[in-house]
């Protein structure tokens, strides 16, 4: 049998180690970039005052819907290692957060594919691509792996311009969140503009008889698979329920190829998703 003891010596010695990746990111540069050392040279500067003008004339932000499946032999961790390697996951979130806006969701129980989603915002794609690298770092990281990645970016709706994002407001997010992407059919694209815009206010009439039901629409066209990303955010699913099945009886439903896997995620703190996972 396996000797479970070994683990945490195993632990202690790579979280010694990676204090000085996460250091990385606590001393990233007053830039929207994060860097990944200390020192910079002139070119990494003129790029960095390149994105922050960019990021200036830009509003636009990269989302990321990332789903981890953990490896059983996780649970094989004594009490101590698991607290160790929680500690150092959550000061490497932490970290991030000056940079990248960021939401932990458990899936446990919910989904057969996945314990938990990490749900990123921001400015910079080269920073969430550093902050996925740091996270299979941790030791954390080494007992989990990415079902599935869904990328998106903000963009104003074609359709209506009261439309603000509910990751963006300064509100408290909800209980519950709820993600899938969303295909709609070439021929919706090739109708009328008139037409398309007509459908899609009947559309956003009956989402305006849910306004506890906050939504989060992003765009996927030529960045990823989906057309768009959704991620409906709501304290009571019942409610959220009962606007789905009223939007089936709406006519742009006609024109929807594809809007599964719809993932239903627990909003938590990262220390309460890992001591879920055994």
């Amino acid at each position: 049998m396996r000797n479970k003891n070994k683990r945490p010596l195993e632990v202690d010695n790579n979280l010694s180690s990676n204090k000085n990746k996460i250091n990385n990111i606590n001393n990233a540069g007053d830039h929207d970039g994060v860097n990944t050392s200390t020192t910079t040279n002139d070119s990494e500067l003129q790029g960095a005052k390149a994105d922050e003008s960019d990021n200036k004339n830009n509003p636009e932000k990269f989302f990321t819907f990332t789903f981890y499946k953990v490896d059983p032999k996780w649970r094989w961790l004594n009490e101590m290692g698991k607290d160790e390697a929680s500690r150092e996951f959550l000061e490497l979130l932490n970290a991030a957060r000056k940079k990248i806006k960021i939401r932990t969701y458990s899936t446990i129980g919910l989904r057969h594919d996945s314990e938990f989603m990490i749900w990123t915002m921001s400015p910079s794609l080269e920073n969430i691509q550093v902050l996925a690298s740091k996270i299979y770092t941790t030791i954390l990281g080494k007992y989990i792996e990415p079902t599935s990645t869904y990328l998106s970016l903000t963009r104003k709706s074609f359709y209506s311009n009261q439309v603000k994002l509910g990751f963006e407001t300064e509100e408290e997010p909800l209980r519950y969140a709820v993600v899938y992407p969303f295909i709609k059919s070439r021929e919706w694209y090739l109708l009328p503009f008139e037409k398309r815009k007509e459908m899609m206010e009947e559309h956003i009439r009956v989402g305006r008889k849910y306004p506890e039901i906050r939504l989060n629409t992003t765009y996927s066209f030529g960045i990823d698979d989906q057309d768009f990303m959704l991620a409906f955010e709501t304290d009571n699913l019942s409610r959220f329920q009962s606007l789905i099945i009223d939007l089936r009886e709406t006519q742009v439903s006609k024109y929807i190829i594809k809007d599964t896997p719809m993932i239903p995620c627990v909003l938590k703190n990262i220390e309460e998703i890992i001591k879920s996972l055994g």
